[in-house]
């Protein structure tokens, strides 16, 4: 890639210019330790709904997107912006709006076996998290690149890319202790147009951020277990 003025271009053709990677390896005990740590950590995180409306960190919130940011893409092309909103006043038209087509979606446009997945659950149409919340952060999906004089170059395993992004959010934000969810309403075009995102962009998901409310409830689940999920061949 090539860098001019603090702003990111995409490279075409460019030659490979590898450099080196030699990260200091940490002895056995020393992982082993962590990775149960981070296995016992990791395993506390849950999807919050009722939200405390308390501020939280800033700086907290925009090194848990830098963290996102340092994802895999396809073809290094990082197909992906954050929009991080504050403004009450936004936050209240992105929940109206949202509502607006959750009321519509649990009337009928999910129909009945979707619907009946998401019991378990509790979740109907009213989304306070997302003015509760004292953040939220919208993800956008880059379809393309769209450079200032309108030149455009494809993106490649876009919804891939940004998927483990957002999945890197979540576990940054949960190991800094914020709490988060993923909030898709569908459809979400609403979305680019109260943020003013550019046409090139599509919203991909929702996630308020906070500290779970005094009177937070969450459901009663279980996870599969490791072996569960886990072939060894």
């Amino acid at each position: 890639m090539s860098v001019t003025k603090n702003k990111w271009t995409p490279t075409h053709g460019d030659p490979y210019r590898p450099v080196p990677y030699r990260p200091d390896r940490m002895p056995h005990a020393e992982t082993l330790a962590r990775a149960a740590d981070l296995r016992t950590r990791m395993d506390g995180r849950r999807t919050v709904r009722r939200f405390s409306t308390d501020p939280v960190p800033e700086q907290a919130v925009r090194d848990a997107i830098a963290c996102a940011a340092t994802a895999p893409s396809g073809a290094h092309q990082q197909p992906w912006t954050f929009v991080l909103v504050k403004d009450a006043e936004v936050r209240r038209r992105i929940r109206q709006a949202a509502e607006d087509e959750e009321q519509v979606s649990y009337d009928g446009r999910l129909g009945e076996e979707w619907l009946a997945a998401l019991r378990p659950l509790g979740t109907d149409e009213v989304k306070p998290h997302l003015t509760d919340a004292p953040a939220l952060i919208v993800v956008f999906q880059q379809r393309h690149w769209l450079g200032e004089d309108g030149t455009k170059r494809k993106h490649y395993y876009v919804d891939e890319s940004v998927g483990i992004a957002v999945g890197m959010l979540l576990s940054a934000l949960h190991l800094s202790g914020l709490a988060a969810l993923i909030h898709t309403p569908s459809p979400m075009r609403f979305l680019s147009e109260v943020l003013g995102r550019p046409a090139n962009e599509k919203a991909f998901a929702v996630v308020p951020v906070g500290y779970p409310a005094a009177d937070c409830m969450v459901p009663d689940l279980v996870r599969k277990t490791l072996d569960q999920v886990l072939v060894e061949v």
